[in-house]
């Protein structure tokens, strides 16, 4: 079931068939949560981290008056909440945007990698450096960015994330996301999320057929979001020794 997360890894360095094994045991208590359905609540206290094995999920912390904010995007070989092993209570929740399978990583198990597996704990220490460099490009775009710059830009970083776990083809690829979605992760409204998408498909970049994304102009999309895939460090390797 966790076939995503050693595919991210091992896309910084192979891992040993124990160390597989150990991911595969410590991953193997898993829920399925349905469309908008919360995984874990902001505030909450969990005794696991969240590891999304299929599905869609968003990270989102709401203000005092219930107005959400999406701070990130989660894709399947992505842990949501790894912070949570460390930072109690959690400052922000989990949902699933679509059905989700959810491995549950118990903190007792993490901590034991910790001391057993130096090698793991670096791979999953750069999971989250990784998390902090997207939200990083995130505020970036949030503040010096136009809306048809924001949504340019995570189309391409989105299609660079699927692609590590094999979900992309011929740049395509599913985006089970909704307009109202896009709206609270980017600042913009609905119907100003709706007017980007018509300009961006009129300008022949994307295609949008159901729920699948079609980026017809790689080379002109990414620089219409002005991206640079650097901050993903997605062929980076981790030195074991």
């Amino acid at each position: 079931m966790s076939q995503p997360l050693i595919r991210r890894l091992e896309r910084h360095g192979p891992l040993t068939v124990q160390e597989k094994e150990v991911i595969q045991e410590i991953t193997s208590r898993t829920t399925v949560f349905g469309p908008r359905e919360e995984i874990v609540a902001q505030g909450s206290r969990p005794n696991y981290s969240s590891l999304i094995v299929e599905g869609l999920a968003a990270r989102n912390n709401y203000s005092l008056d219930g107005r959400r904010q999406i701070t990130a995007f989660h894709v399947p070989g992505d842990f949501a909440d790894l912070h949570s092993f460390l930072l109690q209570p959690i400052d922000d929740g989990v949902a699933a945007l679509t059905s989700c399978t959810v491995a549950m990583v118990a903190h007792s198990d993490l901590k034991e990698i910790t001391k057993s597996y130096p090698y793991l704990t670096r791979a999953l220490w750069h999971c989250t450096l990784i998390d902090a460099a997207v939200h990083r490009a995130w505020l970036t775009a949030l503040g010096r960015m136009e809306a048809l710059e924001r949504l340019a830009h995570f189309f391409c970083e989105l299609r660079d994330r699927l692609d590590t776990i094999g979900m992309v083809q011929d740049n395509s690829f599913d985006l089970p996301i909704t307009q109202e979605d896009l709206g609270d992760a980017f600042g913009i409204s609905t119907v100003h999320v709706n007017r980007v998408l018509q300009e961006l498909r009129a300008e022949g970049l994307i295609t949008s057929r159901n729920r699948t994304l079609i980026i017809n102009d790689w080379e002109r999309l990414q620089s219409v979001g002005q991206y640079n895939p650097e901050y993903l460090h997605v062929h980076q390797p981790l030195e074991r020794d």
